[in-house]
């Protein structure tokens, strides 16, 4: 039985975790069994959107690239917002394109990623990593599709345990981020707020999201 890592940043290289490892065009490394890859809001460069563009869509045809991301909106950094959203849209597309899910990073422009996703009518998959939000907006997010996946701030904020538990069982993922926790002590967190066998139900939720089996 697998315990699944959907995000981070460390690769740890565990027999029994399947780690999602984050990975950008400038810094990547094929040594990673699986992973993620794409231009993070905070890290866009103006200049090299079209290489990094090209570099992802190369990346995305590759059977251990699960998904497109980490990608998205953050209204609190300097970066143009236009400038965001034109190139969250071009990595959208690329998902659609080539049927990889997206991991979402999100700040304070959730209205902006909802609207986005049924505008450009996106079929794939999208996971709001790093979730800590109120339940209305999780609500909201789950209406229109989207799954959320929990770590630091399920372990940081007993207020989120409330939100977590309301978020129906086949919507959830689970992370470590940057933090220096292990994914079992998110589990283990998880699992004393929800009472689940969360492996199972998560490993389901990996499967068909990502269509690989553990």
């Amino acid at each position: 039985m697998y315990f699944f890592n959907l995000h981070t940043h460390h690769f740890t290289n565990q027999n029994n975790v399947l780690e999602l490892v984050n990975q950008y065009p400038r810094e990547f490394d094929n040594a990673i069994p699986y992973y993620s890859i794409g231009i993070h809001p905070w890290h866009i460069v103006e200049n090299e959107i079209e290489s990094e563009l090209e570099f992802i869509a190369h990346k995305l045809i590759k059977k251990n690239c699960l998904a497109l991301g980490e990608c998205g909106l953050d209204k609190r950094i300097e970066v143009p917002f236009e400038l965001q959203l034109a190139v969250f849209k071009r990595q959208l597309h690329l998902a659609e394109k080539h049927k990889k899910p997206i991991i979402v990073h999100c700040v304070a422009a959730f209205q902006e990623v909802i609207a986005l996703k049924n505008e450009l009518q996106i079929s794939v998959p999208m996971i709001i990593h790093g979730f800590s939000k109120k339940g209305n907006v999780a609500k909201s997010l789950i209406e229109n599709g989207f799954y959320l996946s929990f770590g630091k701030y399920l372990l940081r904020n007993p207020e989120l345990a409330a939100v977590f538990k309301s978020v129906p069982n086949n919507r959830i993922f689970l992370e470590t981020d940057t933090i220096e926790e292990s994914i079992f002590e998110v589990y283990e967190k998880a699992h004393s707020i929800r009472g689940l066998a969360l492996n199972e139900m998560i490993q389901s939720n990996f499967e068909t999201v990502f269509k690989v089996k553990c």
